[in-house]
């Protein structure tokens, strides 16, 4: 009877084995990344999903199984993917600039220098929406009204002071500036407190949304003559709002502006046989990977070239010289 318990211990402790060395062996030859996105309210964290499900599809034939977290956005994403603790982050290209130059949080610590660009993704848009009855056309009209440029400390905040200072506005001086979160500005707006906010967002958004379907009527007013302001500043672009993400709007073409973008960095160390995975399987289904989120309605492959300040990862370079991107 112990005989055939000794055997059978035996066996079943070969089997152990096997399938341990089997599962180790099988862990080996996969590589675990990890997508730092934002609140799973907004656009980021769909943008890693996105990402991840397309990059799946193939984790055979490249051995990479990606997955998504829900973090607090650009600043730690970039903490997080120059301490290892991501292989990848989504991450506003003004805040991609400044990590890598040593800017704003990055003062203390200084550049980023292992900070990698991926591509840019959707645009966030400097948008300007006011009340139709404020008779506000064009940023000039701003003068004397009661705009929302945002509260302090918020990026929205600067990207409204940028577009008014291209105009040749001064918030403090030429009109009547609250400074109050974007998320409360559509209620204000109808309640006849303001009569217009920027809000510097991935459309569509809900809070937008919100704004174009009150009692009383918006529309968005144009951002331009920034030409001068892309020139200083290389983490803007030019973009658009895309009225048809809100019907309540009383525009009938899409309105021009400016913004940064939603931009996937990643770290130097991380090998470059995994970042080339990603960016190829991206841009190799890039008509799939635009249906799913409206945020990337306007997207074409040369704009996710734009809104780049870190240096590209020679994973992702590798890519764009055999597509012909580069």
């Amino acid at each position: 009877m112990k005989k055939h318990i000794r055997i059978t211990i035996a066996v079943a402790f070969a089997l152990v084995c096997v399938v341990g060395m089997g599962t180790v062996d099988v862990r080996a030859k996969t590589s675990f990344v990890t997508i730092g996105t934002g609140d799973i309210t907004g656009v980021y964290y769909p943008t890693g999903g996105a990402i991840a499900k397309i990059v799946n599809q193939k984790r055979n034939e490249y051995g990479i199984r990606c997955a998504v977290e829900s973090t607090r956005g650009s600043v730690f994403n970039v903490n997080a993917v120059m301490a290892g603790d991501l292989e990848f982050g989504v991450v506003q290209s003004d805040r991609q600039y400044q990590a890598i130059e040593g800017l704003a949080e990055w003062e203390v610590k200084g550049p980023q220098k292992n900070l990698r660009a991926v591509f840019s993704i959707h645009p966030e848009s400097v948008t300007l929406v006011a009340a139709v009855d404020a008779g506000i056309n064009d940023i000039m009209d701003l003068q004397g009204k009661r705009v929302n440029i945002g509260n302090p400390g918020s990026g929205q905040r600067q990207n409204s002071i940028d577009a008014l200072g291209a105009a040749g506005l001064n918030f403090e001086t030429d009109m009547r500036a609250e400074q109050i979160r974007a998320a409360e500005a559509p209620g204000l707006l109808q309640d006849g407190y303001i009569d217009a906010f920027f809000y510097t967002v991935g459309h569509p958004n809900g809070a937008i949304k919100e704004a174009t379907a009150g009692a009383r009527r918006v529309k968005f007013v144009t951002i331009t003559g920034i030409d001068g302001l892309l020139a200083k500043y290389p983490y803007y672009a030019k973009s658009a709002v895309p009225v048809k993400l809100y019907p309540g709007a009383q525009n009938d073409r899409d309105v021009a502006t400016f913004g940064v973008k939603a931009t996937l960095v990643t770290n130097a160390n991380v090998p470059p046989k995994v970042v080339y995975a990603v960016t190829k399987e991206v841009f190799e289904n890039f008509e799939s990977f635009k249906t799913l989120h409206p945020a990337y309605a306007l997207l074409t492959k040369k704009a996710m070239m734009d809104g780049l300040s870190a240096p590209i990862h020679a994973g992702a370079m590798k890519y764009y010289k055999e597509a012909g991107l580069k």
